[in-house]
């Protein structure tokens, strides 16, 4: 565990003994040190990076806020900060072979040369991984080639500055010294930030270092690391807290889902068919629970800007600007800018996603639906959902979720965690058994897992995480064999939808298309249309196929399977996952689905793995 923030206001052999004691009975020690130096360490790892506080140096420092283990050296009492440096080597080393000491400052202006100062012939594949990282920076950012070379000195720091610790005292208490100078181009000539160039700059340099620390590890000490993305820092810092509190505060502020979907639903169905097919009632939506103009200026006073992690600064910035735009989305129902902003948020239609739609009406018959005689109602389908529920508890205490029937609303959704159920809906036992994995085995658990980690935006989503929700939902309909053709041709006809409506096509457009063209029923394609139109032309549903898509994509490369139930993401943030996940700060989800125990779960995924085309994965 972490003990709160020492206060050092002189490094003497007291403090420095304090800080040395308090080392062995913590993880992560915190001290703020004379002239504005603050030490930041982790004990589990064998290296320490430093850095001398300086006028004129915007940027520098907050390269390094980023390790697990970092020193600012202030600018008072210089002797006693080497000794600082020099003792917590001398502790340190034994236990990991040897110790880095990895000295990080700005070079001069104009200066176009990362400079790497090593033992080279020590660390001389080390340091070629260094320069080799570095030196690609010049494929990520035109404009800029800029160089990097070592220098095997014993003077390794900056010019016109006196060493934290010359090599003689290294060899004592096993420490192994390198220094990098990064040259500033992330400022310019009044040393004033780019910043939005730094905050990449700093990126990039920051998982160069990383890498470069992974090889010195792995080679050099006995410490045992899974990836280069272990030797992360394992301890969020508060401000992170902050920030994801608030934007979780202001997502659950207001329901996006519910807010979006017409009150006079059923209104709108009824009026519809009783005209045949030609009157559309005007769509009425709830009163907005929120100020929009108020939200948004919560949600741009996250000093987003302050955050040196990452992978943190990454996820924050993208959920910042999702929910910029679901808010302005909420103030423009009923409007074509609605459908712009969806068009944004939902990426459009692509022409491999369009592709798949028709192929896939064209492979799959529509199934004329027979009368069952075991059909269930929305109070049969609450009863399923009970049962999944107590699946779910056995496996957590924690868990809890409540099951609302609600006449206002026109499709079955998880929203906050919790099922809501349209009055009318009516369903055979089989679709009912299908729908319960994807709703409660897929939404309502990953919003569970979510909820049991450590940051709140893996329970309401990071931003995009829509898609590989519904990959999820519709592949567990597959795994419990009760992906209907119907189903999958739903899901094809919403994209087609989409597209259409990208064509400039109306409510009626769009519902003839899909009758008269692809061959669904009327009560279908008013459906899918309705949905479709809903706010002023809503593309949500394209996601569900194209995170299928995406999903079998991910399966055939290799992926695993599980661990996207941990929590609400995408698939473009699993390394991202990866990372947080090999750094301790996320965990394994903490329930388990139920159709993962199913007979030949392990096959089915095997035959999408080998290319199983989507048409094929229908039960019959």
């Amino acid at each position: 565990m972490a003990t709160p923030m020492l206060e050092i206001s002189r490094i003497s052999d007291k403090s420095i003994k304090q800080i040395l004691t308090n080392l062995e009975d913590v993880d992560e020690l915190n001290a703020n040190l004379p002239g504005g130096g603050k030490l930041h360490i982790e004990k589990e790892v064998p290296y320490l990076v430093l850095y001398r506080k300086k006028k004129n140096d915007k940027g520098t420092s907050r390269i390094v806020h980023s390790k697990a283990s970092y020193l600012i050296i202030g600018d008072e009492e210089f002797e006693g900060y080497k000794k600082l440096v020099y003792e917590l080597s001398n502790k340190l080393s034994p236990i990991f072979t040897t110790y880095m000491l990895l000295e990080v400052y700005s070079g001069e202006p104009g200066s176009n040369v990362f400079q790497i100062k090593g033992p080279e012939k020590k660390l001389s594949s080390t340091l070629e991984i260094l320069k080799k990282e570095l030196e690609e920076i010049n494929t990520k950012f035109s404009g800029l080639y800029l160089q990097a070379k070592i220098k095997d000195t014993p003077h390794r720091h900056a010019e016109n500055s006196p060493p934290v610790m010359d090599l003689e005292k290294a060899k004592l208490c096993g420490a192994l010294i390198v220094s990098l100078e990064i040259p500033p181009v992330f400022r310019n000539e009044k040393g004033e930030l780019y910043p939005v160039f730094f905050r990449n700059f700093r990126d990039f340099v920051i998982a160069a270092i990383k890498k470069f620390i992974y090889d010195y590890v792995r080679v050099q000490t006995s410490f045992v690391a899974a990836s280069y993305n272990s030797l992360g820092p394992k301890y969020l810092k508060e401000k992170v807290f902050e920030i994801d509190k608030k934007l979780a505060q202001i997502e659950t502020s207001y329901q996006f889902l519910w807010l979006v979907s017409p009150s006079n639903i059923y209104n709108i169905k009824k009026t519809f068919f009783e005209s045949k097919y030609e009157k559309i009632l005007d769509y009425h939506y709830r009163i907005l629970p929120i100020d929009p103009d108020v939200l948004k200026r919560d949600l741009f006073n996250l000093k987003i800007e302050e955050i040196d992690d990452p992978a943190m600064s990454y996820l924050f910035r993208e959920k910042r600007e999702e929910l910029d735009q679901q808010i302005t989305m909420l103030n423009e129902r009923g409007t074509r800018n609605f459908f712009y902003n969806s068009i944004r948020l939902y990426k459009g239609v692509d022409k491999i996603l369009f592709s798949e739609a028709k192929n896939l009406l064209n492979e799959v018959e529509e199934v004329t639906e027979t009368k069952s005689l075991d059909i269930i109602d929305s109070k049969g389908f609450s009863s399923l959902a009970r049962k999944e529920f107590d699946y779910f508890s056995q496996q957590d205490d924690n868990f809890k979720c409540k099951v609302h029937i609600r006449k206002d609303v026109n499709i079955m959704m998880v929203s906050q965690g919790e099922l809501y159920i349209p009055e009318d809906y009516k369903m055979n036992e089989k679709e009912a058994q299908a729908l319960i994995q994807h709703e409660v085995g897929t939404h309502v658990l990953t919003y569970h897992n979510g909820s049991r980690q450590p940051l709140q935006q893996l329970c309401i989503g990071l931003a995009d995480y829509d898609p590989l929700q519904e990959g999820l939902a519709v592949m567990s309909e597959y795994l419990v064999d009760g992906l209907s053709p119907n189903r999958l041709r739903t899901l094809a006809g919403r994209v087609i939808a989409g597209n259409a409506l990208m064509d400039g096509a109306d409510f009626r457009g769009i519902f003839n298309l899909l009758k008269n063209e692809y061959g669904f029923t009327p009560i279908r394609s008013f459906n899918i249309t309705s949905r479709i139109m809903q706010g002023g032309g809503f593309l949500k549903d394209i996601i569900y196929l194209k995170g299928l898509v995406e999903l079998r994509k991910y399966l055939q490369e290799g992926g695993e399977y599980e661990p996207l139930l941990a929590g609400k993401f995408g698939i473009k943030h699993i390394s991202i996952i990866k990372e947080l996940t090999d750094r301790g700060i996320l965990k394994p989800g903490v329930l388990r689905p139920s159709y993962l125990l199913t007979e030949n779960v392990t096959e089915k995924l095997n035959l999408i793995r080998e290319g199983l085309p989507l048409s094929k994965m229908i039960s019959t």
